[in-house]
């Protein structure tokens, strides 16, 4: 009667409860990542929500600003495509443009030659430089913005004397134009009243101009009633009878040829971010790498006898069919253990003219014939399994002849 005995075994993948605790962590903090995401964005999409829009009652939105205007008879209309704010430019029109950047190149051309001689004002709120270069020749953006948010007039214009300290410190502006420049920091203006030469005063109409403003606080409801804010916006956009909100939109369609591609719609704080993180992983690349200097011998847990290692390799060299790679590895290794022995150094153990005269000294019989020796340790690699088998021989004889007292 046999009895077989049930050995256990041991399971070489990790089980579902050993991938779970390893990657928990990983997984926890992706849930948490994504969660705090999704939060900022529902908080900033909240407090944003029409902004600069006139019919917006949010924080950022510019309905208080538009009710204060009925009120003294000044009526406002929001149009959000290019022909219609060109249409709409005349002399008894207030022309806002809520975001100047977002319009191409050809479209803030042509919404300048629209305004300019048609008698009206013009207001561009916060235009970077490339915008205020194009819808008022003449005016340039500082890169350096304003440090202080509210700022003192300390200019001439009617306007702003009575509306006092206002929040306009943003985009910093300068003209060789001849222009009202208000609210300074560091000697440059947030507030520009440029007059159009083409346009003159008459007793139905003021001279057309272009106001340029370097910050969006004295628009937004949160901030209407502080300082001299609401004074100075109903007397910026409340000296014609209309007012005429342009917010641009998908519904504005440009030009064809002026079409963007999609690295060109991407904000260049994401272009930054990306070099950034290239940056980021080649550091951590090098910081991994490892082979930066030499190989550091190590002792291995088991050991391996020679005749094994020996054999390991043969088989590899035979399953290549590397035969001319061991017929050089046998010889060399042949030549490397006879130079001793017949007096020649080591590093010249490869060199025939050495090798091969102390050698033939050396023997006696058939393998003392210089040709043959020459053929044995220098000659062409064998044609076949059974020629590297033979030269293996061979090699073996010569080295116990040299070898025999």
């Amino acid at each position: 009667m046999t009895t077989e005995a049930t050995l256990p075994t041991t399971a070489a993948s990790p089980t579902a409860r050993q991938v779970w605790t390893r990657a928990r962590g990983i997984a926890l903090a992706l849930v948490l990542l994504l969660v705090g995401a999704v939060a900022i964005a529902v908080v900033r999409s909240d407090a944003r929500h029409g902004e600069l829009d006139p019919r917006s009652a949010d924080p950022y939105g510019s309905r208080a600003v538009a009710e204060l205007l009925a009120d003294r008879g000044v009526s406002t209309r929001v149009v959000t495509t290019l022909d219609e704010a060109r249409a709409a430019a005349g002399p008894d029109t207030t022309l806002l443009v809520a975001v100047p950047d977002l319009l191409t190149e050809r479209q803030q051309t042509g919404l300048h030659s629209a305004t300019s001689g048609s008698g009206g004002r013009t207001v561009l709120i916060a235009p970077g430089g490339a915008a205020v270069e194009r819808l008022a020749p003449g005016v340039t953006a500082d890169p350096a913005l304003s440090v202080d948010s509210t700022l003192a007039p300390a200019c001439d214009l009617p306007a702003a004397r009575r509306a006092g300290n206002a929040d306009t410190g943003g985009i910093r502006y300068s003209t060789h134009l001849e222009a009202d420049a208000c609210y300074p920091s560091r000697r440059l203006a947030t507030l520009l009243r440029i007059p159009d030469p083409s346009t003159k005063a008459s007793a139905e109409a003021a001279p057309g101009d272009t106001v340029v403003l370097g910050a969006r606080d004295i628009l937004f409801n949160n901030h209407l009633d502080e300082h001299g804010n609401a004074s100075l916006a109903l007397q910026l956009l409340g000296s014609r009878d209309h007012l005429v909100w342009y917010l641009p939109s998908l519904s504005d369609l440009p030009d064809p040829d002026d079409e963007r591609g999609f690295f060109d719609l991407l904000p260049s704080g994401w272009l930054w971010g990306t070099l950034q993180l290239l940056i980021a992983a080649a550091l951590a690349a090098l910081w991994r790498a490892r082979r930066l200097g030499p190989l550091v011998p190590e002792k291995l847990p088991v050991a391996i006898r020679a005749s094994e290692t020996v054999e390991g390799r043969a088989r590899l060299y035979r399953k290549a069919n590397a035969r001319e790679r061991a017929a050089t590895a046998l010889r060399s290794a042949t030549r490397t253990r006879l130079a001793p022995l017949v007096g020649v150094p080591v590093a010249q153990a490869d060199s025939p003219e050495s090798l091969l005269p102390a050698l033939s000294a050396h023997l006696h019989g058939a393998h003392g014939d210089g040709q043959t020796l020459h053929t044995l340790l220098f000659g062409p690699p064998p044609g076949d399994d059974a020629a590297l088998i033979a030269l293996a021989d061979q090699l073996d004889a010569l080295e116990r002849e040299v070898r025999r007292p």
